[in-house]
């Protein structure tokens, strides 16, 4: 008898339908399913009695990367009906594709994805013909909610056309030489009787002609199930899925949206669906407080039965239900498409209506595993270290590090966060290297109402046995993946510290170093420095004190920076509080860091890093705020210049507020000391300003103050008092004054040009000492610069 081929959409009741009853017709001796061939040796485990959705979850690693995809199955899934009846009808059941890991599957992270990018000319054809929006209106128009009569003869014509005008790649060659020459095996295997094959609609063309083709194997028998080359180790194992991955509109890549519609409709039937989510969408907007009278229901129902006649369907649609509950319960003008006219996620600002609507037809319901089911050794390893560390209950937990059971339970967090397993939330913590706080405060959720934990922690079993293997396994991907970004690297060195796996990121070490090779974002050096350093110098707590590995990039980060920071040149422009921060971070460096390694250092070069921060101190046309970094850095490091001097030097007024900015970030306390005179000198400047010199200056001086905390502003107030001989607190200088000094300084700028207006008409005497118009269009393009970055501080 010859083979029954049953080309299907994944995840479409018509086709489960068709597949359930031309199995238990025919009686098959073979029922062979698309589908991961390596998995067949465990299809009993697949039907141990789970509630569906649920998926296999592949995976494979190769050192340089860990690889993962999906099969999803739901109750009406074409496929998962084929295993269940071909079971029951007591048939040999098998999956016939390629394992996951091959790579003709490679780019495909969900196996039953549609590819309607291959067809979409044929498929705009038949949109236009039969006058509907997208594929999806169109299926249910053709299959979903048609006539069962001729059911199998329409699929083939479809597919037929989809096929015959599609592009195929090696990818579909290889899976479809595969998948035929299981066909041949069942059938030479078969004796006659019924051989059943279940696959994508798109494939079924090309499988029927393979089949029939002569069998270059030779009749060979059954093909070998390959095996992962050398150097590789992968594994499946199954997961509880829910409606909300496979929908659609939240971006699923196959089948259909509105999962829960499309349960519904297996279970009940079209008008059983339509009635029972009409009742959910009103229930669910009642509940949002929105009004839905019993009047509304009735004229939902009603439109709903009116648009299914005029679109000549023998039973409602899922869009005839969408839009008649759109026309009898949205009274308002819809600022965008109605979602179900395309596919893909719900834009923002969506009406609350429609956001119901698709909510109720996309359903909340989660799968479930049989207690039988293997799981990886990850699963019993976290919920056993879960257990041992106190970790496996609810509620707020505080969190000591200098403790070492503190420091284990934190490390064992950390571990799950990396892993993005739901239920563990960190609240407070440290969160740079230099941070020197002793304790973390965690929130845990031990209910996992809707199974997100038990699948995230089996699919997390692709990347390690225990949690401190793949927590390291999943840093050493994100250091992969950061590419030469210094910045991102460093925070994932960050990360591995607080997972307690520096000594296991080697690679992320390694990525961070070329990283820096390559790097020219200033900004950036400075961060991934000062992270690191922090670790470097501090982290007794975390094990990185001391470590040669993160003294190795600190030295690195340190010359690179200092090279890009000599060939920076440009005009005066507002702080770059970016560059400065980066400054800090090299002065930090070079401070803690230069002494011999016999004495705990690093040897880094402070002499020639002293004489790189004088030439750009000098440099004219370095910019204002590197110029005073620069100096503030040659402070630091020992130079003795004349700190008066400079800033006398540095006194224009568009600029002196940003190089007192780069000064401020690294050398403050040059004004702290005010035996040095160098308070009295800026208050000597400031005070010897014209009043527009001063507005010009003013936003700029207002950040540059902002790198003193308040203690040190309090310090500074004293000190200012005591030069002037003013008796009085220091703290009432320091009091929120009622109105913006940057607005009093706008409404005097404004008064001014009014003086000039009347004077102009002769209304009033000229000021005498004013800004030109030229003036005060470069101190409103200033003061707007400033304030924008001084926003920022």
């Amino acid at each position: 008898m010859a083979v029954t081929f049953i080309g299907v959409r994944h995840h479409s009741p018509a086709c489960a339908r068709l597949v359930r009853e031309t199995i238990e017709r025919l009686r098959p001796a073979h029922v062979l399913v698309e589908g991961p061939v390596d998995f067949t040796g465990r299809l009993d485990e697949l039907l141990l009695g789970h509630e569906p959705p649920v998926a296999i979850f592949s995976y494979h690693r190769d050192g340089e990367r860990v690889g993962r995809s999906w099969t999803p199955f739901c109750g009406y899934s074409p496929e998962w009906i084929a295993l269940h009846a071909g079971r029951a009808a007591g048939a040999a059941v098998r999956f016939i594709d390629l394992p996951a890991w091959h790579p003709a599957l490679a780019d495909r992270d969900n196996r039953y994805a549609d590819a309607e990018k291959r067809y979409a000319e044929v498929t705009g054809r038949l949109l236009r013909e039969f006058a509907v929006d997208n594929t999806d209106v169109l299926w249910d128009h053709l299959f979903e909610i048609a006539d069962a009569d001729g059911l199998a003869e329409r699929l083939d014509a479809y597919f037929d056309l989809l096929r015959g005008e599609a592009d195929t790649g090696a990818d579909d060659t290889a899976r479809e030489a595969y998948m035929a020459r299981w066909i041949r095996a069942a059938e030479a295997d078969a004796d006659g009787r019924p051989v059943v094959v279940v696959t994508g609609g798109f494939h079924t063309p090309a499988l029927r002609a393979l089949a029939a083709a002569p069998d270059p194997d030779g009749g060979a028998g059954w093909p070998e199930v390959p095996a992962p080359t050398d150097g590789t180790e992968g594994g499946s194992f199954l997961v509880p899925y829910s409606f909300r991955r496979l929908d659609a509109f939240t971006g699923y890549q196959s089948g259909m949206p509105s999962p829960e519609y499309y349960e519904r409709l297996w279970a009940d039937g079209p008008h059983g669906a339509a009635a029972a989510l009409t009742e959910s969408v009103v229930a669910r907007l009642r509940k949002r407080r929105q009004a839905v009278s019993t009047a509304d229901l009735i004229a939902a129902r009603t439109l709903t039965d009116g648009l299914t006649r005029l679109r000549g369907h023998r039973a409602p649609a899922r869009t005839d239900l969408l839009d008649g509950l759109v026309a009898a319960l949205v009274a308002d003008d819809l600022d965008q498409r109605l979602p179900w006219t395309s596919r893909g996620p719900l834009g923002p600002g969506a009406h609350p209506a429609v956001v119901e609507m698709v909510a109720a037809l996309s359903g909340d319901r989660v799968g479930r595993l049989h207690t039988d089911t293997p799981a990886p050794p990850l699963v019993h390893h976290v919920a056993a270290e879960l257990e041992r560390l106190g970790l496996d209950k609810a509620g707020p937990l505080t969190v000591k590090l200098t403790q070492p059971r503190g420091l284990e339970r934190s490390r064992a967090l950390h571990r799950l966060r990396v892993l993005r397993i739901p239920g563990f939330q960190r609240e407070s913590g440290p969160d740079s290297g230099a941070d020197q706080v002793l304790e973390e405060r965690w929130r845990i959720d031990a209910a996992d109402p809707h199974g997100e934990r038990e699948a995230a922690l089996i699919e997390a079993g692709a990347y390690g046995p225990t949690l401190a293997d793949a927590a390291a396994a999943v840093l050493d991907g994100r250091g992969a993946r950061a590419g030469t970004d210094v910045e991102g690297l460093a925070g994932v060195l960050f990360d591995a510290a607080l997972c307690g796996c520096a000594d296991q990121s080697g690679r992320v070490a390694a990525s961070l170093a070329a990283g820096i090779g390559a790097a020219s974002d200033v900004a950036a050096l400075g961060a991934a420095l000062e992270v690191v350093l922090g670790l470097w110098r501090h982290d007794r707590v975390l094990g990185t004190a001391g470590s040669p590995m993160f003294g190795s990039v600190i030295a690195e980060c340190t010359d690179r920076l200092l090279w890009l920071l000599e060939g920076i040149r440009g005009g005066p422009a507002p702080a770059d509080l970016g560059r400065l921060r980066a400054a800090a971070a090299l002065r930090d460096a070079l401070l803690h860091a230069s002494a011999p390694p016999s004495a705990g250092g690093l040897g880094l070069d402070a002499d020639a890093a002293r004489g790189v921060a004088r030439r750009l101190a000098a440099a004219p046309d370095v910019p204002p705020d590197l110029r005073g970094a620069a100096f503030g850095l040659a402070r630091a490091l020992g130079d003795a210049a004349d700190a008066a001097r400079a800033v006398r030097g540095a006194a224009a007024p568009g600029t002196f507020g940003d190089w007192l900015a780069g000064l401020f970030a690294l050398a403050r306390q040059d004004v702290l000391d005010t035996g040095g005179g160098l308070l009295g000198v800026l208050d000597e400047l400031v005070d010897g300003l014209t009043e527009h010199e001063f507005l010009v200056a003013l936003p700029a001086l207002r950040q540059a103050f902002e790198f003193f905390p308040p203690r040190e502003r309090e310090s500074i107030a004293h000190g200012l008092l005591e030069h002037r001989g003013v008796r009085g607190s220091a703290r009432a200088l320091l009091r929120p004054a009622a109105v913006d000094p940057l607005l009093v300084a706008e409404a005097r700028e404004l008064e001014e040009r009014v003086g000039r207006a009347l004077a102009a008409a002769g209304l009033a005497d000229a000021p005498e000492d004013g800004p030109t118009e030229q003036g005060r269009t470069e101190q409103g393009r200033t003061e707007q610069g400033r304030t924008e970055q001084g926003s920022k501080a």
